[in-house]
């Protein structure tokens, strides 16, 4: 009989996309081929314990937030209580301490299904490492990087490649001196501008400024949420996307566009409200889909990325000229994910994608440390 990989799926986490990597873990267990892969669900609840059983998404969704399901998932919420948190959840300091008795490490590779932080940000990718467990995905550098998007800019930049212009305000300087804040942003930067939290997913803390009042409120939002505020000069723009593949050689998939349903792709435009349009291939000419594969290749490089990520593209409008945004190195695998979409229309139905970042993974940890 051949052996099976035995797959470990973690979804849940702490972040604010915690009810997001629910649905994509959902997706991505149902996707895996049952004659390939037994599956091992891995839930991280909201409070940080680790379930490690057979009804470990089934607990997590009974727990979540009907409102931040995406795509009408909130009919996969049992009406039942589940307590998460019972005695059989554990911590994953608890679980590198067992060493070979760990459940996890039984496993052949972990598949990642968490967005933003404590998740993406390459701290269970520290983790794994430590345990020495292969997993899908970017290492912890990339993780990182990727993650902040002031980081991002900054490798993006170190490698020549083309940026809008921004600035980064630190929580502490917008405590002390507002104002002083405002001035020095409105002297280098032009209405609109987006605030950004520098280490947050799926648009969450993000508004656009368009004179000095709205700045304050969006620069005060953001603040909440991160201690580094990233603001950014806002073009009219179109939003075009294309997905990365590979290790070494890395391949680009078609490029897609988005038109969000509001002003901008926030998370009720991204998850919830399903009117934004996805245009795949995106309406572009052969000429700069091929630039947007370039430079998506380029970026993925920039920071080091292995397994996959999804490059993020503004195109302005008025000018024609293109400018990277930012790469998510665990993009969505939600019913509605541009990743997944993209590769679909490049000839990789997503069962194949599935093996095939998997198989990436297990190249990975052949060569050597999962991080190189």
């Amino acid at each position: 009989m051949t052996h099976k990989v035995q797959v470990g799926v973690l979804f849940g986490g702490q972040s604010g996309e915690h009810e997001v990597s629910l649905v994509s873990a959902r997706a991505i267990m149902d996707g895996l081929d049952p004659e390939r892969y037994d599956v091992t669900p891995i839930g991280i609840t909201k409070q940080g314990r680790w379930i490690i059983a057979p009804d470990a998404h089934a607990r997590l969704l009974a727990q979540a937030d009907p409102s931040k399901l995406p795509g009408g998932s909130s009919a996969m919420v049992s009406p039942t209580s589940v307590d998460a948190d019972d005695q059989d959840a554990t911590n994953p300091l608890a679980l590198m301490v067992a060493g070979e008795q760990s459940p996890l490490k039984a496993l052949d590779v972990i598949f990642p299904v968490l967005h933003g932080p404590l998740g993406e940000d390459g701290t269970v990718q520290g983790l794994l490492e430590l345990m020495g467990i292969p997993y899908v995905g970017c290492g912890v550098l990339a993780s990182a990087v990727g993650m902040d998007k002031a980081m991002t800019k900054v490798a993006f930049s170190g490698a020549g490649l083309p940026v809008l212009p921004w600035l980064l305000i630190r929580r502490g300087e917008w405590e002390r001196e507002p104002a002083q804040v405002l001035d020095w942003v409105e002297q280098r930067l032009t209405y609109p501008v987006f605030v950004k939290p520098a280490n947050l997913g799926s648009s969450v803390g993000i508004s656009k400024a368009t004179d000095r009042p709205t700045l304050e409120r969006g620069i005060a939002a953001a603040a909440a949420y991160d201690r580094r505020i990233v603001v950014e000069q806002g073009i009219a723009a179109r939003e075009i996307e294309v997905s990365i593949l590979g290790n070494d050689e890395p391949e680009a998939s078609v490029p897609g566009e988005v038109v969000p349903s509001g002003e901008w792709y926030d998370y009720e435009a991204k998850y919830l409200s399903g009117a934004s349009k996805i245009l795949i291939p995106a309406p572009i000419t052969l000429e700069l889909a091929a630039r947007v594969r370039s430079l998506a290749i380029q970026a993925f490089r920039a920071i080091d990325g292995a397994g996959l990520a999804r490059v993020d593209f503004l195109l302005d409008r008025e000018t024609g000229d293109l400018y990277l945004n930012e790469a998510n190195t665990m993009p969505g695998f939600t019913p509605v994910s541009m990743y997944a979409m993209m590769w679909e229309a490049s000839g990789i139905p997503y069962g194949h994608l599935l093996d095939r970042l998997i198989e990436l993974a297990l190249e990975r940890r052949g060569r050597g440390r999962n991080a190189e």
